[in-house]
């Protein structure tokens, strides 16, 4: 299992990027948020830019935000693997994609729980992962959504059947226990569970 850890509930982000540096996390999970698509907003990209003086972790951007389109260009710049944005947006979707692509990074789409799997058909053949939220996006330190687990089997049964070979990744109140809730995803994304602990390593170990 591959770990990606978000810093959202960080305090002390410089720190704690220090600190993920020194473990052998696969991914920072960076969320940007614009406070439309989501109600809260993140640091802006002039500071965000900066995180190469703290970690060189790849970097697996999850875009909360209205127009992904304004955001890839900027993030494409930093030493990113994935950039997803939400298939929520339903506008420009396939365009974005292209556009991720075109930086030579991997593109990927996320779901918020409520939406349906069937949302992503359309895009499959372009999808390089797929974010499942088990929380509702905006908010860390949530916790688990327990019919999360029910979707991580249906965008497995979803791939398989399109023989894709994208990846799923589930975010949101992933610890210890809800884990084992996420046997069928290739990535698990958890924040607070790491960040807020004494052993980053430790609890990313568990994890795995």
């Amino acid at each position: 299992m591959k770990i990606s850890a978000t810093f959202l509930s960080s305090s002390n982000v410089p720190a704690d990027l220090k600190k993920l540096n020194e473990t052998d996390v696969d991914y920072i999970h960076v969320d940007v948020m614009d406070g439309k698509f989501v109600p809260n907003k993140t640091m802006p990209f002039r500071e965000m830019k900066n995180i190469y003086k703290y970690t060189d972790k790849r970097l697996d951007v999850h875009l909360m935000v209205d127009d992904p389109g304004k955001y890839i260009p900027l993030y494409a710049e930093l030493n990113t693997e994935y950039i997803t944005f939400h298939v929520e947006i339903m506008e420009h979707i396939e365009e974005c994609l292209e556009l991720i692509k075109s930086y030579g990074i991997k593109c990927g789409l996320a779901l918020k729980p409520s939406t349906p799997v069937k949302s992503l058909v359309p895009y499959l053949p372009l999808l390089d992962l797929i974010l499942v939220m088990s929380v509702e996006p905006g908010k860390g330190g949530q916790p688990f959504i327990t019919s999360s687990s029910q979707k991580i089997d249906e965008v497995r049964a979803l791939l398989d059947s399109y023989h894709s070979k994208a990846v799923i990744n589930v975010d949101g109140g992933i610890n210890n226990e809800t884990k084992d809730e996420c046997q069928k995803c290739d990535i698990l994304t958890s924040g607070s569970y790491i960040i807020n602990s004494e052993s980053f390593q430790q609890r990313i170990d568990s994890l795995r």
